[in-house]
């Protein structure tokens, strides 16, 4: 029998304008030194930036950039007798969006653009349409996953 606590998950809440859980998780991974208001100024101003670039919802827009970032599998450090095996583990969606959602921030933090805002929503423009470093972050875990499927029988 385990001893361990059982981890609680807790329930986000939407945000003011969209209604979203979503942008909230965005706003929630943005925040610097507890500034929530200007996290929040930072991620509508990116999705006003995609509406007027895409001539689309951001929200869909966004979502779609999600749904193409989220990994599927992702590589774990397995120690059996004297050396150390990645071992293809299947993702719990929570855990693919807050992959995604890093991964997209990333990208964004390393593009060269006058501000933040236009970097994140060039960075989800580029991820709804499969191109971008989130996307190449996404297919590099796949392919550790795949290259190491003999591993697979070694559980976490």
């Amino acid at each position: 029998m385990t001893r361990r606590k059982k981890s609680i998950t807790r329930t986000i809440t939407p945000d003011p304008v969209y209604h979203s859980t979503l942008i909230s998780m965005f706003i929630a991974r943005i925040l610097l030194h507890g500034k929530k208001s200007i996290a929040q100024k930072i991620m509508y101003s990116t999705l006003e930036i995609i509406q007027t670039r895409t001539q689309e919802d951001a929200l869909t827009v966004l979502e779609k950039a999600l749904r193409a970032v989220t990994p599927i599998v992702e590589v774990k450090s397995r120690r059996v007798g004297g050396s150390i095996y990645q071992v293809p583990l299947e993702i719990r969606p929570e855990r693919g969006i807050t992959l995604a959602i890093r991964w997209l921030l990333q990208g964004a933090k390393t593009r060269k653009s006058t501000s933040f805002q236009e970097s994140l929503a060039q960075e989800i423009i580029d991820a709804s349409q499969s191109i971008g470093y989130a996307i190449k972050k996404k297919e590099e875990i796949h392919r550790m996953a795949e290259a190491n499927k003999a591993f697979a029988h070694y559980k976490v």
